[in-house]
């Protein structure tokens, strides 16, 4: 370590190499995204198991923003025989792909394993420390700035501790999801991170801007081309997209769409300064959004409708049957929205829309029973001990 408490490039090198004999380490990171267009990576927490050490372990502290050289590392994340166990890992594979320009495979993360093995799928790590290994984890400077150098001996220590126990709880859920037969769908589902990302793309930004929906369809071609500007210029700056131009006024200046700075005068939420500075990208993006194809607003068809509602309620009451039955966190197994487009393509008779409800490991667990459910192959009943339980339909009588 240097003088800060910070690896060399000699610690990279020595905990990459023992990371490739053990087969696995432990990862976390440390970042800023306030008042940037990209999250910034500003400190990487690896822990490798070192069994000459009295902790067992050998953790190092990297510098991201420093010059220190990664490849052993960004080579050993992305080596498929190497496991990389993290924590509620989405954003951090995301930034280490960006960032360190790799891959990030054979991921096992704990905040996902402790769903498939009796905790919560969105537990917090000092929490799961608490109830899989009965430890407590200081947490004296979760909300600090990570990008200031130097940093202080209290950061270093949170920092540290945030892996300390990282591969300890990866044993013990893996011992227990081995013991329930639940391994296996547990690391199906942490290959799912593989693929995280915190790129945006800029010609669909426009689909998530508030009231875009009640917007014409000329309207709307504005409107994308106005966010397809607007993320590319955050983009180009390193800033957040609402600091070049906030939503409502986007969606304002789409329906307006004015032909000169002096009439984004007259749109609130559009200052004296972003019509100095942005005007030009402004009147050049409506005049491509005018001339674009419109965008049709979607049709109601395949859409949430009021009547589905009870068969909602009818697929969740089944999928919290099971979910406890197998000692699964629900939020694993489906999402409202997943629900939604399930129940919709059984009312109008279509194929089963592409979610990972009805995919996978879930399919095995409920999946198939619910497609029997909805198509009126099966029912609900109340079995011994007040269980929910399926049945077998009766055949429907065919009218004469």
């Amino acid at each position: 370590m240097d003088q800060r408490g910070l690896a060399t490039p000699a610690d990279i090198r020595l905990a990459a190499d023992g990371a490739r004999e053990q087969g696995r380490l432990g990862i976390d990171t440390e970042f800023m995204s306030e008042g940037r267009y990209r999250a910034l990576l500003c400190l990487v927490q690896v822990v490798v198991e070192a069994p000459a050490e009295p902790a067992g372990t050998r953790i190092i502290l990297i510098d991201a923003l420093g010059a220190d050289d990664v490849r052993a590392l960004a080579e050993l994340i992305a080596d498929p025989a190497i496991e990389v166990v993290l924590h509620a890992a989405r954003q951090d594979v995301a930034i280490l792909r960006r960032a360190w320009s790799t891959e990030v495979t054979n991921i096992f993360d704990t905040q996902i394993a402790a769903g498939f093995a009796g905790g919560s799928a969105q537990g917090g790590y000092g929490n799961l420390i608490g109830a899989f290994l009965g430890r407590r984890v200081g947490k004296t400077a979760s909300y600090t700035r990570w990008d200031a150098r130097p940093l202080t001996s209290e950061q270093l220590s949170y920092a540290a501790e945030d892996v300390a126990h990282l591969l300890q709880l990866a044993d013990e859920l893996q011992r227990r999801l081995r013991d329930s037969g639940r391994l296996d769908w547990a690391r199906e589902e942490c290959r799912r991170l593989e693929s995280a990302t915190d790129e945006r793309d800029p010609d669909t930004a426009w689909e998530r801007l508030p009231r875009v929906g009640q917007l014409d369809p000329q309207a709307r071609a504005v409107a994308r081309e106005l966010a397809a500007w607007r993320e590319r210029t955050a983009s180009a700056e390193d800033r957040p997209v609402n600091s070049v131009l906030a939503d409502p006024a986007l969606v304002e200046i789409a329906k307006r769409q004015p032909a000169n700075a002096r009439s984004l005068e007259h749109i609130r939420g559009v200052h004296s300064s972003t019509i100095r500075r942005r005007a030009e990208g402004i009147l050049d993006a409506i005049a491509r959004g005018r001339t674009a194809p419109p965008i049709p607003r979607e049709e109601v068809r395949g859409r949430f409708e009021p009547g589905d509602a009870p068969l909602i309620a009818l697929a969740e009451a089944l999928l919290r049957a099971r979910s406890l039955e197998a000692g699964l966190a629900y939020e694993l197994i489906a999402s409202r929205s997943e629900l939604e487009q399930i129940v919709a393509a059984a009312r109008r008779d279509e194929p089963p829309p592409a979610v990972r409800t009805l995919t996978g490991w879930r399919r095995e667990l409920v999946g198939e029973d619910l497609r029997g459910l909805l198509a009126g192959e099966k029912a609900v009943a109340v079995g011994p001990g007040r269980r929910l339980e399926l049945t077998t339909s009766p055949p429907r009588a065919t009218p004469t």
